[in-house]
């Protein structure tokens, strides 16, 4: 399933942990593993010294996920980071980024200048975010919320794409309705049918989804459901408005806004695998 991963990390956190789950999964077994490190500043040392440090960590990095150093594409760029994962991303056609985070909320990320935020917000790509403060399990149980748009449906394929590899792996789908909704006369709520649309499409892909409805905010019901099931991966798919001007913009009003992704990025119990909606796709 994946062919190519970006691994952006800066040498803290859990992704390497992640990385290490990641490669006992099937679907990921055979990907080329592309190990990003930036030179953001240069820190009182030469150009050429600090690459020398840079691609040390990344060495370091290399041998403590137990890999060759063949079987890995080491890439050492200079610049800043969030442009840079964003462009790297593109150039090598990564299926998935990875990416720690410090789990801040949204006025602290932008007043950080968090780079796993700005490329969170802009990618789309699908981006795998592992906080700093995150226990990493092996992934057994997923969860994905199921919204019944588009890029949803692309969310629960993955999600089923994943589960399909991993021996006695469960998948679950919580779909959130923002108010109790009266079922018909046939006793069906539109809830209902948007679950079954989902457990058929998860049929489809060889996977028996156990459905759940839950009501209220769409961000709190989906991490407490996280929560409740003890989840090692939530699967989430975003509709939200990137800057259509100039990637170069953090969305403000957005980031200061309601965004359920944004929401779950910094409350999830797990590792959050975001899907977006492709660049191109018709509306």
């Amino acid at each position: 399933m994946f062919r190519n991963l970006l691994i952006a990390d800066s040498g803290q956190g859990h992704v390497e942990e992640m990385v290490r789950m990641l490669r006992h999964i099937p679907p990921c077994r055979q990907a080329r593993l592309n190990l990003l490190h930036v030179i953001t500043e240069q820190g009182g040392l030469d150009l050429e010294s600090h690459r020398q440090r840079a691609e040390g960590l990344v060495q370091e990095a290399v041998d403590r996920l137990g890999l060759q150093t063949a079987d890995v594409n080491i890439l050492v760029r200079e610049g800043d980071t969030k442009q840079t994962v964003l462009k790297v991303a593109d150039e090598l056609d990564a299926d998935l980024i990875v990416m720690g985070s410090r789990g801040l909320g949204r006025l602290q990320s932008i007043l950080a200048n968090s780079a796993s935020q700005y490329v969170f917000q802009l990618s789309t790509r699908p981006m795998l975010l592992v906080r700093d403060d995150l226990y990493i399990r092996a992934i057994n149980r997923v969860l994905v919320a199921i919204d019944g748009t588009g890029v949803g449906d692309d969310a629960l394929r993955l999600a089923c794409e994943l589960v399909q590899g991993i021996p006695g792996g469960s998948l679950t789908g919580v779909h959130v309705s923002r108010q109790d909704i009266i079922p018909s006369r046939g006793g069906r709520s539109p809830a209902d049918e948007v679950l079954d649309r989902a457990i058929h499409r998860a049929r489809s892909f060889g996977v028996e989804m156990k459905p759940l409805h839950r009501t209220g905010d769409i961000g709190r019901s989906v991490c407490a459901t996280a929560e409740e099931m003890q989840a090692d991966l939530v699967v989430i798919a975003s509709q939200d408005r990137r800057p259509l001007v100039a990637k170069a913009l953090v969305d403000l009003d957005r980031l200061l806004g309601s965004s359920v992704s944004d929401y779950i990025r910094v409350h999830a119990p797990a590792p959050v695998l975001l899907v977006r909606e492709p660049e191109g796709r018709s509306r």
